[in-house]
């Protein structure tokens, strides 16, 4: 159903039952799959591409310029794959030449209201951010991920599989994957509190895995010791479970520097 006040441009093309609400906008070189539903007075400005069964609430903003100072109008889109509800006032940006050209989200994704995603993020499949939640440009989420409502990503921070962020954190170096983190600013001490134990076991891991990762993160972030020697140590001492191997290969990688 197309609300008669709906403005579709026409270079915009829409699959099969796709829900178009009062006053909403859909801009050029939009594309929409199969059983997509866009609220009332939302606006997908221009350059997006997404799946099917998406729904976009009201007031939510979708494929906007990105806000970079250097962006000079260039063509840049937002991708989003099947099935993401993306809440009342979220905002996703369009990318930037500078980075990769595209912002993107997964399969299955929520963004809740109030939300933002900035130019050049790669957000994975069955993401949940919280009201509120905030990322800079460049930053990526990996799937399952859960960040807590009111939390600030600064620009180029990954956030890894599977880990669970606390509300009003604000998060300037990368997350690892599987753990439990809170941060804020006059923080001293800990910043990670465990593995996300509720989220790792509702995906099936295994105890085997469970218990190589418990020790792993002992090792890694609580051993008091050069993070080089604290990986080669775990490298040595657990299985050689993907899992495992994921989480070092994560630090070993940062950029930016992890939490610990």
């Amino acid at each position: 159903m197309i609300h008669p006040t709906a403005i579709i441009d026409p270079g915009a093309e829409l699959g099969k039952d796709v829900s178009v609400g009062p006053y909403a906008v859909i801009g050029p070189k939009v594309t929409l799959g199969d059983g997509c539903t866009v609220g009332s007075h939302a606006v997908i400005e221009s350059h997006v591409r997404m799946g099917k069964g998406n729904r976009i609430s009201s007031f939510a903003s979708v494929g906007a310029p990105p806000q970079d100072l250097k962006y000079r109008g260039e063509e840049t889109w937002v991708e989003m794959g099947d099935n993401n509800l993306i809440r009342e006032f979220a905002s996703v940006n369009r990318g930037t030449p500078g980075g990769r050209g595209v912002t993107s989200i997964g399969d299955n994704t929520m963004v809740m209201a109030y939300c933002h995603i900035a130019h050049d993020c790669q957000v994975g499949s069955r993401v949940i951010m919280a009201n509120a939640a905030t990322l800079a440009g460049h930053v990526t989420v990996g799937d399952g991920a859960v960040i807590g409502g009111l939390t600030g990503v600064h620009q180029f921070v990954r956030i890894g599989t599977l880990c669970i962020i606390g509300a009003l954190s604000g998060v300037g170096q990368d997350v690892p994957p599987y753990v439990t983190a809170v941060v804020s600013r006059p923080q001293r001490g800990y910043a990670l509190f465990g593995l996300n134990l509720i989220g790792l076991k509702r995906n099936g891991f295994s105890g085997e895995t469970i218990a190589a990762l418990k020790k792993a993160f002992k090792i890694i972030f609580r051993a008091e010791v050069p993070m080089r020697e604290a990986l080669a140590r775990a490298e040595a001492e657990l299985p050689p479970l993907p899992e495992v191997q994921r989480l070092i290969a994560f630090v070993r990688t940062s950029k930016r520097g992890v939490l610990r």
